[in-house]
């Protein structure tokens, strides 16, 4: 090859890397925090179908489950960067809603991810947990594990505004055969999701109602929190616990019998259909609309009649986190 053909060449062959690298697609994900065990595994999940399908993944995080602000910068942020889509568990469902229609405004693909925002039809699309039905297995499955005994019924929730809680909550109560304000709950206090405000709450509603006998817990962490104030209370033997997650901590306790029952969920999963979506999105103008079920399934180790669900052996074999 003389000169001239091998200068076009080495032009060609520039060219051809630019223009590869400009067809890279960028996909942001913005989680509620960094350090809840879920987060973590959606983060993974992101990772790896992003590098599957040749994709860029942006990163963001709150400071605290409840931080609009951070997520708020994170939007801004990812779409100045060149986002094509962008992945969210909005912390606040409301708060959060003039941030995501800026961001479609521009052309960005938005979907949330576990958590729907208010109104839900605010994002493109949501790929998440029936968290209402996740609530409602617990429910079912606590009813049936009293066996007739009056219940005297903790809830310990989220905290207010934020969908994924009262979703939860109020599968819990479906499930259960009862409705808000019914006598047979005795305390209801707000957690944060967070294992030590569990705990907190716990006692604070021992001191209120020392005759608990049934824990509700927006997950698992806060269930662990609730099991020691129980323990410290003595108590923990004459309480069920359920909970939401599905964590391989929260498995351990299902076999451990520290956790009655647990509804399982899939983070791994939204994150890896989110990224599939953002990226066929960039490259075909496809969105994704509507609701997508990532699927739950109620794990526990003292089947009840009636209650279809899976043993903690499947659980961990099919849990995230450590």
């Amino acid at each position: 090859m003389n000169a001239p053909m091998r200068f076009a060449a080495m032009i060609l062959a520039m060219t051809a890397g630019s223009a590869a690298r400009a067809q890279t697609v960028t996909v942001g994900l913005i989680t509620k925090t960094d350090t809840n065990p879920f987060f973590v595994k959606m983060k993974e999940g992101a990772d790896k179908a992003a590098k599957a399908n040749g994709a860029k993944l942006m990163s963001a995080a709150g400071k605290f489950d409840g931080d609009n602000a951070t997520q708020m910068t994170a939007i801004e942020n990812m779409v100045t960067a060149g986002a094509k889509a962008i992945l969210i568990t909005p912390s606040d469902t409301k708060a959060i809603v003039p941030a995501i229609k800026k961001a479609r405004a521009a052309g960005v693909l938005v979907i949330a991810l576990d958590t729907p925002t208010e109104p839900q039809d605010a994002t493109d699309a949501l790929f998440a947990t029936d968290n209402f039905k996740a609530g409602v297995l617990i429910g079912e499955w606590a009813k049936a594990a009293m066996k007739g005994k009056p219940a005297r019924i903790a809830t310990l929730d989220l905290a207010p505004g934020i969908t994924v809680g009262k979703l939860r909550h109020d599968g819990f109560l479906k499930g259960f055969g009862i409705q808000e304000g019914d006598p047979s709950i005795a305390c209801s206090q707000d957690t944060g999701g967070d294992q030590a405000k569990g705990q907190t709450a716990m006692e604070n509603c021992l001191q209120r109602a020392p005759d608990i006998n049934l824990v509700y817990t927006i997950n698992e962490p806060a269930a662990a929190g609730a099991y020691q104030a129980l323990r410290a209370a003595g108590k923990a033997k004459d309480v069920i616990i359920v909970s939401v997650d599905g964590g391989c901590t929260g498995v351990r306790n299902i076999k451990n019998g520290t956790l009655g029952a647990t509804s399982q969920q899939y983070p791994l999963k939204m994150a890896s259909l989110g990224v599939e979506a953002g990226v066929e999105y960039a490259k075909t103008g496809k969105k994704a609309s509507g609701y997508t079920d990532t699927g739950v399934t109620l794990i526990t180790d003292k089947p009840q009649s009636g209650v279809d669900s899976k043993d903690s052996k499947f659980g961990l074999e099919n849990c995230w986190g450590k």
